[in-house]
């Protein structure tokens, strides 16, 4: 490659030269906003609100609102969630605060709430084009400009998670933690190619030779303000610490056997690190230990670390020339040097040592358990990581088949370059790109990053067979003949036909396939709109907010974390909202109530590791319940307050009820016996067992809540159609002699923990007794609520019953279902009508008949 293919970048750069460069990449990155911003109509909608896209884009919206409320404070420990316990925000802050400092610009120190609806939808598509800049330079510096502006390109219309979650409304920290990490890799690379060609040598440092030490200083300065960029949206940054870490190893060893010195990558590593270390250090929670999923020691540790192993690799390398040591014996005393630091870890804080050795398992393996449920944290080569089927379904879904294919054949011809003399930038992608690759492999999620590889590794092939038809003097013409935009057209009738006709060829083969993608994904969701969350949870958390108590916490409060393991004060008058951890955040965010559970895993329960082990309350433990007795005892359990329930309502959907169940028993480790095989006259048929039927979630949204003793229904949505729910109604009345309604019900249905109202009487001995009313909901459904009981030896009866017939009272819930009449109690030829008053339902109370 020649030096005017590939300049070393500088402050001076000569923009006459690169002008045409700069414009294309600009109209690239328009471009690329134009796709992210297509689907607005789906985002703002008429009446003027703004509907975001997923449940952490809600919750980052809830974030940004207290940060601008109480600005420049923010929420760390939000007692909003995770009720009674509160959760600890792993969020990074920076994403946040960049959305919090345009809204005060924009709104003049006073944003409005649609001005910060507004810029929280828009900035993750902003992000997503920006991100086209560092991917270019990336390119550039890997096979000059043809490269860089094909990798531009390539990113732009990128499908899959990049371009969903870098979409108008999908305001989540991914697109951040992209943009931040590419960025260091680049300002990491500049800073390598610069040292490198100034033969920096540490004798510069001490002998202060600026005009050596200058840019490549100020390109590691940049690259430690990236990389703490990058941690700062998301706590697992350390992950890119790792990369440069295990590139350095191989660097330093190709280094070595080609007798090279190697003080450039140690002067970049040491300061990147130091620079990186400084930044994060105010942001330290020092009462968090050394998690790695907030920020904690854990995270001055490893940039301390690295820049440790920088300065020990290079220290080495040194004494190896002095004393002249065989380079062969240089990677026995790196992999000895690093078992001795992890025993000296082991032995100083095995804290420490155990998260160090986990860490890559977290990352890199299949998840098991209740975290394989989660469906970006499961691997992209298997359609589940419970059932492991192997399959490219998703790998060619995210990346398209050729442009997988492309980053594959671009790794192994930079591995086949090992063998030759390969430019540290080379190798540093082919390391960066490896270790993505088996992200992917462990989750899914990584995808939005490893686009980032696939769109550099391809454009390095491209450059390579655009090679073949001399580029270098197609560009050299280009530049030699155009001083101006109109001395285009000029230039290209320097440029043959066949020449024109082979990149042609090329650029369709690469960017064609990704472009239509891109543009089918686009069009999904704009003719799809915005379904996260659908309309009946909309509808279900906007009821709660304003038919529901109080909680008497102030939402968007900044509040103090609780010390030494304490819980957290609240208010008598607070109270939790029982769902699955999906619907957590739009409980809290749409329905200022706090959920029992959330997208963050907390409140979920059951078993971690073993299923020896006690089921833990929480969310898996309550739905699966066999009773309700036993659902009523998790809920207890939850908060151990004395007479204080965890939830005091509870939030099921059609889905929970049906194909959701699965993941949920997941948690807890016990699979078995929710559904059996049915042989259905030509195949076999998974059906739902009497266990399935015998669960809280069945319990209480198939059958209505009918015949439970503490828990009413209080509202339900509209239904959606053509669901399972019909279905699993049919097994059940064919199966196990059921009666009820073969039809859709509400979709999403809110009920309500009560004590219940307790009607005793006398009949004769040993005489059945039964109480039923109908109850009617608020979308006009009917369906009958009964219970029947056999009197004791003195003809005692008891019933509890959770409805009042005699309606909602001030203060408490503002129920919009309920019974049409009185209960109705018979026994014998005996029949009697009971009413019931509301007080009696919440206090307790006995009712004599």
């Amino acid at each position: 490659m020649s030096s005017q293919d590939h300049p070393v970048l500088s402050f001076k750069d000569k923009i006459k030269s690169s002008w045409p460069y700069t414009l294309t990449v600009a109209i690239i990155g328009f471009v690329s906003l134009w796709i992210r911003t297509g689907p607005s109509d789906t985002v703002f909608l008429s009446d003027g609100s703004v509907r975001f896209t997923t449940n952490d884009a809600w919750y980052h919206m809830r974030t940004l609102r207290a940060l601008l409320e109480n600005y420049p404070h923010r929420i760390f420990f939000d007692p909003m969630t995770n009720y009674p316990n509160g959760s600890y925000i792993h969020f990074g802050p920076l994403f946040d605060q960049m959305m919090a400092i345009i809204s005060l610009i924009l709104g003049m120190g006073h944003p409005s709430s649609h001005l910060v609806d507004t810029v929280g939808a828009y900035f993750p598509a902003v992000l997503g084009a920006l991100t086209v800049i560092p991917v270019y330079y990336i390119g550039k510096y890997l096979g000059g400009h043809k490269t860089g502006i094909l990798a531009a390109i390539l990113i732009a219309f990128a499908p899959g998670q990049f371009l969903t979650r870098s979409m108008i409304g999908f305001t989540d920290h991914h697109v951040a933690e992209s943009l931040f990490s590419t960025l260091f890799m680049m300002f990491f690379m500049l800073a390598l190619i610069s040292a490198k060609e100034r033969k920096l040598r540490f004798e510069d440092v001490f002998n202060k030779k600026f005009s050596v030490l200058k840019e490549p200083f100020i390109y590691s300065v940049l690259a430690g303000v990236m990389y703490s960029a990058y941690q700062l949206c998301w706590p697992g940054g350390s992950l890119f610490l790792l990369i440069v870490l295990v590139y350095a190893i191989f660097q330093y060893i190709l280094d070595n056997f080609r007798n090279e010195s190697s003080d450039y990558l140690g002067f970049t590593g040491v300061v990147t690190c130091l620079v990186s270390t400084i930044l994060i250090l105010p942001f330290v929670h020092p009462d968090m230990g050394f998690s790695m999923y907030y920020y904690s020691w854990f995270h001055v540790i490893t940039s301390l670390g690295t820049m440790a192993g920088f300065a020990a690799l290079s220290l080495i390398e040194r004494e190896f020339k002095i004393r002249k040591i065989n380079a062969y014996y240089y990677p026995l005393l790196i992999l000895g040097a690093g078992i001795l630091g992890l025993i000296i870890t082991k032995i100083a804080s095995p804290s420490l040592y155990s998260l160090i050795i986990n860490a890559p398992s977290t990352v890199f393996g299949i998840q098991q358990g209740g975290p394989s449920t989660i469906l970006e944290a499961s691997s992209i080569f298997y359609e589940s990581n419970q059932y492991r089927v192997f399959t490219l379904s998703k790998v060619f879904l995210h990346f398209t088949p050729i442009g997988f294919l492309a980053s594959v054949i671009g790794i192994f011809i930079l591995a086949a370059g090992l063998f030759r003399k390969p430019k540290p930038q080379e190798v540093l992608l082919l390391i960066w790109s490896l270790l993505i690759l088996f992200a992917i492999y462990g989750q899914n999620r990584f995808a939005y990053y490893y686009s980032i590889n696939v769109s550099i590794l391809s454009a390095y092939l491209g450059g390579l067979l655009l090679d073949t038809v001399k580029w270098k003097e197609i560009d050299q013409k280009f530049k030699s003949s155009v001083k101006s935009p109109e001395d285009v057209p000029k230039a290209f009738k320097l440029i043959k036909v066949q020449q024109i006709f082979v990149i042609l060829a090329i650029l369709l083969f690469l960017i064609y396939p990704v472009y239509g993608s891109a543009m089918l994904y686009s069009n999904a969701i704009k003719s799809t709109g915005s379904n996260e969350p659908n309309e009946p949870w909309m509808e279900a958390c906007t009821w709660l907010r304003s038919n529901t108590p109080d909680p008497g916490m102030n939402y968007n409060a900044v509040y103090e974390a609780p010390k030494n393991g304490e819980m957290f004060q609240y208010p008598d008058t607070s109270y939790g909202v029982m769902s699955w951890w999906d619907y957590g955040h739009y409980i809290e965010t749409i329905g200022h109530r706090m959920p029992n559970a959330n997208p963050f895993q907390a409140g979920v329960g059951g078993r971690r590791v073993s299923i020896n082990e006690t089921n833990q309350p929480g969310a898996a433990t309550f739905f699966t319940a066999p009773s309700e007795k036993e659902a009523s005892a998790v809920l207890k359990a939850i908060d151990p307050r004395p007479d204080k329930a965890g939830a005091r309502y509870i939030m099921s959907d059609t889905k929970m009820a049906t194909g959701m169940l699965r993941s949920i028993a997941t948690w807890t480790l016990d699979t078995d016996g929710y559904y059996q095989a049915y042989w259905a006259g030509s195949q076999y048929q998974s059906i739902p067992s009497t266990r399935y039927f015998s669960s809280m979630v069945a319990k209480l949204h198939t059958f209505d809540g009918n015949g439970l003793k503490q828990y009413r229904m209080v509202h339900e949505t509209e239904a959606y159609h053509q669901t399972d729910e019909v279905g699993y109604k049919q097994v059940y009345n064919y199966l196990y002699g059921g009666k009820i309604p073969e039809v859709d019900t509400g979709h999403v249905k809110v009920f309500e923990y009560v004590k219940g109202a307790n009607i005793t009487g006398t009949a004769s001995p040993k005489e059945a007794v039964k109480i039923n009313t109908t109850i009617l909901t608020n979308q006009g459904r009917t369906f009958e609520y009964s219970q029947s009981t056999t009197a004791d030896s003195q003809g005692r009866y008891e019933f509890t019953v959770p409805y009042s017939t005699e309606g909602p009272i001030a203060g408490q819930t503002q129920f919009d279902t309920a019974p049409s009449g009185p209960y109705v109690l018979s026994y014998g030829d005996t029949t009697k009508e009971v009413k019931v008053s509301e007080e009696a339902v919440l206090k307790g109370e006995e009712i004599k008949v």
